[in-house]
């Protein structure tokens, strides 16, 4: 996981996943906020799944 900043942002880059957080200290998430980085989260498991599936596929 990659990571680099700009302005009060945090981006975060895993494989073709992109999440950027705003990051102000003492200050809480927006919920559709906390939302987007749960989907982002979730996408990337089901994206890492099928490609370890293909795998086992291929080398059966």
């Amino acid at each position: 996981m990659q990571m680099r900043s700009k302005g009060s942002h945090r981006i975060y880059f895993r494989e073709n996943v992109r999440v950027v957080i705003p990051f102000h200290s003492g200050k809480i998430l927006h919920p559709k906020t906390v939302q987007q980085v749960f989907t982002a989260i979730a996408s990337f498991e089901v994206n890492q799944t099928e490609e370890q599936i293909n795998q086992d596929e291929e080398n059966s």
